[in-house]
This record gives C-alpha cells, structure tokens and sequence, in this order.
C-alpha cells in the first residue's frame, strides 16, 4: 500500500461511537468465564461517554478523565434480605476517557475494556481497590 493510501485509511479511522464501544463491552464480558457471569446475572452494565457531574464531584475527580468506570450498588458480600427490591448494582464504563486512555499505551481496545470491567465487577464481588491491586500484582 502507497504511504499516501496508508495515511488516508488512518485519517479516515474514527473512534467506536457508544454503540460500537457497548458491542466491544459485551463482547469482553462474553469473554469471561461462564461461572464468573453466573455470578454476575443482576448487574447492568451501561456506556456513557463520560461520569456525570455529581459522580465526578462525589469521586473527587480532577477531571473528565480521571474515571475509567464505577461501580454503584452494595457489593455481593454485604447484601441481605433487605436489600430486595432495591436497585440493581451497576458498573459505568466511561467510552471517552477509556479510548483517552487507550490512546496513551501500548493495549488493545478489548483489552482495556476487559481489564476495566473485571476491576469494576471486584467490587461487585465486594472487593477493594486494594484487594484487586493486590491480586494483580500476585499476577505479575
């Protein structure tokens, strides 16, 4: 392919639109291992382009950009009884500051997605930040 064809496809590449980036989700989430997602039935998962002004100021963001995604609800271990009827725990995966970030270092899309959403479903496991830090760097 001529340079000049080379760098016409790349101007012609866009970034996935919410649509695109949710088939790129569902398609990570797929990707997990069936008794994972058993446990995972109830939650909702949702793309945005990016947190809302309260989440930003409840997170104590800097920026726009500052979250990949959140988790909202009561994480699995704390729930009880009481909690029926109440809303379903909820994982955000934040498109622009995702490709923001995708853009920055050497992963695929899928694979930034992906480690996104298993890090947001910890804490549906009732996991910390902490506790996920700590389980990937037994990883390394």
């Amino acid at each position: 392919m001529p340079a000049e064809d080379a760098v016409a496809a790349l101007a012609a590449l866009k970034a996935p639109d919410l649509e695109a980036f949710e088939a790129i989700a569902a398609t990570a989430y797929a990707g997990l291992p069936e008794d994972f997602r058993a446990l995972c039935k109830s939650l909702v998962i949702r793309v945005e382009d990016f947190p809302t002004e309260e989440v930003l100021k409840e997170m104590e963001a800097e920026s726009d950009f500052d979250l990949l995604g959140l988790f909202q609800g009561t994480g699995m271990p704390f729930q009880s009884v009481q909690h029926s009827g109440a809303m379903p725990n909820m994982i955000w995966l934040y498109r622009r500051p995702i490709l923001d970030y995708w853009a920055e270092h050497d992963e695929t899309l899928g694979a930034v997605v992906a480690h996104v959403l298993i890090h947001e479903i910890g804490h549906h496991f009732g996991l910390s930040d902490d506790d996920m830090e700590a389980i990937e760097k037994r990883g390394e």
